[in-house]
């Protein structure tokens, strides 16, 4: 650790330092944050580019009095730095340890939870709202990333700031990314700015100048005040933000400590809302991030000296991003749609060899979706890969621009199921219960790498109407090999009826199936049902499980409203089973951040979790074994 960076317990120990000593409490956080995500893994590029911006900010802020929100908070690392985490942070994304993204519940200084991008400016309105209802003094910064301002939700935040009269000050930290490079009217418009660093001194001089002419007589008055008017205008309105109500500063170097404290100083003297654009660099600090921000956005645990992840290899987006490639290939109609996670879906290639078939739409979702939507009513097959928890936003267009159209869509559902270190906002154990209230939707479920190949080509011309397929984070499971692509609804393995019924589908499948051969070599009267098409339920699948007597469901997602609930349901209405019924699934998402296979184990879904429950059948009921 770094000798200043271990004195500072709290923002108020950084008001004592000299600029010298707070130039290098900077280069000492960033070899802190490197040190950190090369051993845990986390998000590198975006905190190092946030180093200064942070250090300035808590440097001028009354904290925790003044409230400071993150938008996303993968950029929130130096800020636990300074707020007394330090000699916690070799936890940070481990179980019991410092969550990876600010939490209310972790500290005073963390004034909102966050994990999904565009969400800061609301929040801070709404703060700055409550504080002026109440007459409080306090002031309220929310720290946006330029890629969050294509997110829709951050346009609503910035125009409903316009009735604040008092301290809001949004500071957009414009690096041109979000994870991926930034797209759209919004990135060329910032561009536009940053190539104008001198804009606001210019329109000072000129204002300043047109205040000072001197006032003549009669008409020629006139002319000259419409004339000043005029020009006061144009000046003003060729900024978006002071169009929005704010008062723009910038665009300052985010690396030049001494010009941000001061900027920042003066931001928060005013009260009204305020815009304060600053620009960093991504990976500021680190060669291997500075040249390659997008891979380093998100990382694992990484070699420092090369740069290069503990574990590298095959996994389900690598898989489905190849797949994506040879459909698309040999069918001009196939197009790829990302929300600025290009990398993380696997798409990098598909958006190097087919361009003009690949869109970023940015952090915009729902827009992603009625895209979609729009593409397939022109005859085209678009396929949107997104994350489970990302999707979430989108159900209102699901449900209304492509279900109730019946409108031919795929959905690549990436990280669906426990995701692990990220925590519980990134979790992706809701989708299946959404998707299936959409009229005319298909989900399919694959648990291996074939799988998802075959489904991916099933959804695409096999399946009509909304056809989502769901696959986990990382590698197939070793015992993959027992699920190869049949093309069928569902698999069974064992006989057509016996003692127990095991029922399960996707990643979690793969852990009964370990439970199902311990048993199955004991010579117990037990069989796997492999749902493959998870909704519509088949039919033939429900009238299977009728011949059992117990049947147990296993789902990596939510219980109400999950797919076990509604097999059921379906069973129930067959007038099944013979015996017992239980169903594991997740109940409440309450755990925070912990390894993927520990996230299985906590919420009693691990195989070792399987094989107890089952033997519970023979254990209390022995006289029950055929």
């Amino acid at each position: 650790m770094g000798q200043i960076l271990d004195s500072i317990h709290a923002p108020q120990d950084l008001k004592k330092l000299s600029g010298a000593e707070l130039e290098t409490l900077c280069e000492e956080i960033r070899q802190r944050i490197i040190h950190i995500v090369g051993q845990n893994g986390g998000h590198l590029a975006s905190n190092l580019g946030a180093v200064e911006l942070t250090v300035a900010l808590h440097r001028v802020l009354d904290l925790p009095k003044d409230k400071l929100v993150w938008d996303v908070g993968h950029q929130a690392y130096t800020h636990k730095l300074l707020t007394g985490r330090n000699a916690k942070m070799d936890t940070i994304r481990q179980e019991n340890g410092i969550s990876g993204f600010p939490k209310r519940e972790e500290s005073a200084y963390d004034a909102f939870n966050v994990g999904h991008a565009s969400t800061a400016i609301s929040a801070a309105v709404g703060m700055a709202a409550a504080m002026q209802i109440t007459g409080q003094k306090e002031r309220v910064v929310a720290v946006v990333g330029d890629g969050a301002l294509t997110g829709g939700l951050a346009l609503e935040g910035l125009n409903n700031a316009f009735y604040l009269h008092r301290n809001l000050v949004v500071v957009l930290n414009d690096n041109k990314m979000s994870i991926s490079r930034s797209v759209g009217s919004l990135a060329r418009y910032l561009s536009v700015l940053r190539t104008k660093p001198h804009y606001r001194r210019a329109k000072g001089r000129l204002v300043r100048f047109l205040d000072s002419m001197p006032v003549v007589g009669g008409s020629v008055h006139r002319l000259l005040t419409r004339g000043k008017n005029t020009i006061k205008r144009f000046v003003y309105r060729r900024n978006i933000f002071e169009d929005m109500g704010f008062v723009y500063y910038g665009p300052f170097d985010g690396h030049d400590l001494e010009s941000l404290i001061q900027a920042f100083q003066v931001a928060c003297s005013l009260e009204r809302p305020v815009l304060v654009h600053v620009c960093t660099e991504k990976g500021k600090g680190y060669a291997y991030a500075e040249e390659d921000p997008g891979s380093f956005h998100g990382v694992p645990a990484f070699d420092i000296e090369s740069g290069l992840p503990d574990h590298s290899g095959q996994n389900f987006s690598k898989v489905f991003g190849h797949t994506m490639c040879q459909l698309a290939g040999e069918d001009r109609r196939i197009c790829a749609i990302t929300a600025a996670m290009q990398t993380g879906t696997g798409l990098t290639d598909f958006r190097r060899t087919f361009a003009p078939r690949f869109f970023d739409v940015g952090i915009a979702e729902e827009h992603a979706v009625t895209f979609a939507a729009g593409l397939a009513t022109q005859g085209m097959l678009p396929v949107f890969a997104v994350y489970s928890t990302f999707l979430q936003r989108s159900y209102d267009e699901l449900l209304h621009d492509v279900g109730l159209q019946n409108l031919h869509v795929v959905l690549a559902v990436d990280r669906a199921g426990f995701v692990g270190d990220d925590g519980e906002t990134h979790q992706g154990v809701f989708d299946t219960a959404f998707l299936s209230t959409v009229p005319h939707c298909t989900i399919l479920a694959p648990s291996s790498y074939a799988e998802l190949q075959g489904m991916l080509k099933e959804a695409l011309y096999r399946r009509t109407g909304l056809v989502a397929v769901r696959y986990p984070r990382g590698e197939e499971e070793t015992n993959a090999a027992q699920f190869p692509y049949t093309g069928r609804t569902f698999t069974l393995l064992g006989k057509r009826s016996g003692t127990l019924l095991l029922v399960s589908y996707g990643k979690e499948c793969a852990y009964v199936q370990r439970a199902y051969a311990a048993l199955q070599k004991e010579g117990r009267a037990v069989s796997l049902l492999k749902l493959n098409c998870i909704h519509p339920l088949p039919d033939e699948a429900v009238e299977l499980a009728r011949h059992f007597a117990h049947v147990y469901f296993w789902e990596d997602a939510v219980k109400c409203g999950g797919i076990g609930e509604q097999f059921f349901d379906a069973l129930r209405q067959k007038g099944g089973p013979q015996g017992e019924t239980r169903l594991y699934a997740v109940e409440e998402l309450q755990h925070g951040q912990a390894p993927q296979g520990r996230t299985y184990e906590i919420y009693g879904l691990n195989p070792a979790a399987v094989e107890k429950a089952c033997r519970a059948v023979w254990e209390e009921c022995p006289k029950k074994e055929p």
